[in-house]
């Protein structure tokens, strides 16, 4: 079986591995109050260009998702995403668990629509009984979308300061950030997305690391944000754990390196892809890719390729996502089409 079902199937990368082993045995304080950590939070604000920001290190992207938007939200207000927007279909209700609802927009692939948020934003504004309902506290996309697509930096502008316009922040979920910069049809980098959004943070659980997403507040997080992390499980005690793999990852640009080879194999992928005559949902230019699949070639297909199934196309076909990752090979790609 090879797997292409998602892009966080493999461990880590092997100099993550490596520095954990070298470190391992080092008697270190907890909570990341460890050089490691400390290390790996002077890198990150150094690559984004923000040194009067903050960084923090959390364990996962459900718990990274829960935890920001809880420490910005009032409790009475809602994150705005769009409707296939990861914090409203593919994390449980983590969300609402904290006690906010997840206020959704109609999306284009995969993307909020700056004219949408407007419209939104002015009829809530506006609405009479506005007092009576779930105030809109931020805007919540992510980087890149559950489609694979990007926004340009002329869309974050957009966005930005429409939220901006009343009152709210602009959140941007990076569980894939690597593989979005890494694409050629990225128009902005990491100092650039520093200034286009209040809180943004960088993924590592899908691009080379055990487990791990870096928060960056450009400019300074919420109060206590520490003390918030630790109510909603998201700190580990072992802080060094993240500490160490983010340091690795802000070495030598090993995070860009790597996400790249994600793009690559993606870009290999589609030639591929197209070679056999599978149709495409819809173009993406990062690490997911999206096809239409006859439903007995799939059935035959799944037995030896492992892909996610996304939603039916029509009676007969159903759309499925083949995902590329930074340890994913030219040989592997070799395979798949020797498969298909």
């Amino acid at each position: 079986m090879i797997l292409f079902r998602c892009d966080y199937a493999e461990g880590a990368h092997p100099e993550i591995l490596k520095r954990l082993t070298e470190t391992n045995f080092e008697q270190l304080d907890g909570y990341g109050n460890d050089p490691y950590t400390k290390s790996a939070k002077q890198k990150i604000l150094e690559a984004c260009g923000c040194p009067e920001g903050e960084v923090h290190l959390l364990v996962g992207g459900t718990q990274t998702n829960a935890t920001v938007i809880a420490a910005l939200l009032a409790d009475y207000e809602g994150a705005v995403a769009v409707e296939t927007g990861h914090i409203g279909v593919h994390e449980a209700g983590a969300v609402e668990y904290t006690g906010h609802k997840v206020l959704t927009l109609p999306q284009h692939l995969g993307k909020m629509d700056p004219a949408k948020l407007e419209a939104f934003l002015a009829a809530s504004d506006a609405d009479p009984n506005k007092d009576h309902m779930v105030w809109p506290g931020l805007v919540y996309i992510s980087l890149s979308t559950e489609y694979g697509t990007l926004y340009s930096k002329s869309e974050l502008a957009e966005l930005q300061a429409i939220a901006h316009k009343y009152g709210l922040p602009l959140f941007i979920d990076g569980a894939r950030l690597g593989y979005a910069l890494a694409s050629p049809a990225c128009d902005y980098g990491l100092a650039d997305l520093a200034k286009l959004c209040d809180v943004f943070y960088i993924g590592g659980t899908k691009v080379g690391a055990l487990c791990g997403e870096a928060v960056v507040f450009p400019h300074g997080g919420p109060r206590r944000f520490f003390t918030t992390i630790k109510q909603h499980g998201a700190l580990l005690a072992k802080g060094r754990l993240l500490g160490v793999q983010f340091d690795t990852l802000f070495t030598d640009n090993l995070y860009g390196r790597i996400a790249a080879n994600a793009i690559d194999r993606a870009q290999e992928m589609i030639a591929v892809l197209k070679e056999k005559g599978i149709p495409f949902f819809l173009e993406s230019p990062t690490n997911q890719q999206f096809v239409i699949l006859e439903n007995g070639y799939m059935d035959r297909l799944s037995k030896e390729v492992g892909f996610d199934i996304w939603q039916p196309y029509d009676a007969t076909h159903t759309v499925v996502r083949f995902a590329t990752s930074w340890a994913t090979t030219p040989e592997q790609i070799q395979r798949l089409r020797n498969l298909l």
